[in-house]
């Protein structure tokens, strides 16, 4: 029996055992986010939960309370992915402290690193922070200016993301992070994803990278009025978009799907014209929108819901609840 689906976007995204512990987080309370915490299958459900936890908590004081009345690592790791938020909040907002938290941060990470060496977790924030730093490269920290490891790649950040590699590969996260320090540094991030795109294993969350940047991209250039619908349908962005549908979506795990992956996927597929597929995705996603990428294609960024249920009702046109969407829950 299929029923209609409510487009919303949630943070906890597929994850359903992470949207009560939120709510918990939100009102100061923590217990139920350490148990979460201890009952990560793998070291990318470790990842994304931390980051949805800490930016739910950066706001409140769970986190402190819950390291003030048990000293674990575990509530040491999200002291410093709670600290990571909040030098991320403060540069977005313009403070003038940004370098305070930066560097308080940056302290939390490594202490958290010593706390559980294997743990991929700080590492990935202390490459969070490398996007903070100078976009001279002669200017930044030692960490954030190494030689890359390819030849015609520019200096960046590429200790720390080794670190995460040596810890869990191919941790997405980390992946967006290292891309968002280059746009943050001014590099050419265009040619990062095409390199990753030469060796990313098929199934792998990284085969849907340059999608997220090519769509930031697409909305300030045409924020600009300097690019129109047909971005989408020219190489190389039509050869990324059909690559990730076949080289990813048609192989990856579905219980690590990330909603943001699809929602971009979902999005490069019907602003390029290919239709086939597309519903599938579509139904991927079910009630799970995000922002991005539908912010960037709306005719404005607050009416990116409509958006997306538009596109999704050409494929989907009854918005029923399919297979896919059924049978991917646990």
């Amino acid at each position: 029996m299929s029923k209609e689906l409510q487009p919303q976007f949630h943070p906890a995204g597929f994850d359903d055992a992470l949207r009560p512990v939120l709510e918990d987080v939100r009102a100061g309370r923590w217990r139920s986010m350490r148990d979460l915490l201890e009952d990560c299958p793998t070291w990318g459900r470790r990842t994304s939960r931390s980051q949805v936890l800490a930016a739910a908590a950066a706001d409140g004081d769970a986190v402190e309370a819950w390291l003030q009345e048990e000293p674990h690592f575990n509530a040491v790791m999200m002291q410093a992915r709670v600290s990571v938020e909040r030098a991320l909040n403060a540069r977005r907002a313009g403070q003038r402290d940004v370098g305070a938290l930066t560097d308080r941060a940056r302290a939390a990470c490594w202490e958290a690193a010593r706390g559980w060496p294997a743990d991929p977790v700080p590492w990935v924030g202390l490459l969070t922070l490398a996007q903070l730093d100078s976009a001279d490269v002669w200017q930044r920290r030692p960490e954030h200016r190494m030689h890359p490891w390819e030849y015609m790649l520019p200096y960046g950040p590429w200790g720390l993301l080794r670190e995460v590699e040596q810890r869990d590969p191919g941790n997405r996260e980390a992946w967006h992070r290292m891309l968002q320090a280059l746009q943050a540094y001014r590099e050419n991030a265009h040619d990062f994803v095409r390199w990753v795109q030469t060796w990313a294993p098929q199934g792998s969350p990284l085969v849907v990278l340059p999608l997220h940047l090519y769509a930031e991209h697409y909305g300030e250039q045409r924020a600009r009025g300097s690019l129109t619908p047909l971005y989408w349908t020219k190489d190389p962005v039509s050869h990324y978009t059909r690559r990730a549908l076949e080289w990813w979506f048609h192989h990856a795990d579905p219980t690590e799907w990330s909603p943001v992956d699809l929602n971009h996927l979902a999005q490069a597929l019907h602003s390029g014209g290919f239709p086939e597929g597309t519903g599938e995705v579509f139904d991927a996603i079910g009630p799970f929108a995000t922002p991005a990428p539908w912010r960037y294609v709306a005719d404005k960024p607050e009416r990116w819901l409509e958006e997306f249920e538009r596109s999704r009702r050409r494929y989907l046109p009854g918005s029923l609840e399919g297979p896919l969407y059924a049978g991917r829950r646990r």
